[in-house]
């Protein structure tokens, strides 16, 4: 009886070319999203210099220029429309 058991290990077929973009694109994927969510968990501080280059003094040519107005979209007159009967 001990003849009739066949104890070789399986055939695995070779995985083909598609098979292992999809394998790799899954690992580069499931790579990408940790980062993502560890950038969101574990926020980076700022970097002094930027800190340093928003307190400064403004210039006083910029500080008496007056602000050009733009035209405000809300301002425009409605078009009207005739009543359906």
């Amino acid at each position: 009886m001990a003849a009739e058991l066949d104890f070789s290990p399986p055939e695995i077929p070779e995985p083909t070319f598609m098979e292992n973009v999809l394998r790799y694109g899954l690992f580069f994927g499931a790579i990408f999203q940790l980062i993502c969510v560890l950038a969101i968990i574990l926020p980076l501080p700022k970097s002094q210099k930027a800190d340093s280059d928003s307190f400064e003094p403004k210039n006083s040519e910029t500080a008496k220029k007056p602000k050009a107005t733009a035209p405000q979209a809300s301002k425009k007159p409605k078009k009207e429309t005739k009543k359906k009967r």
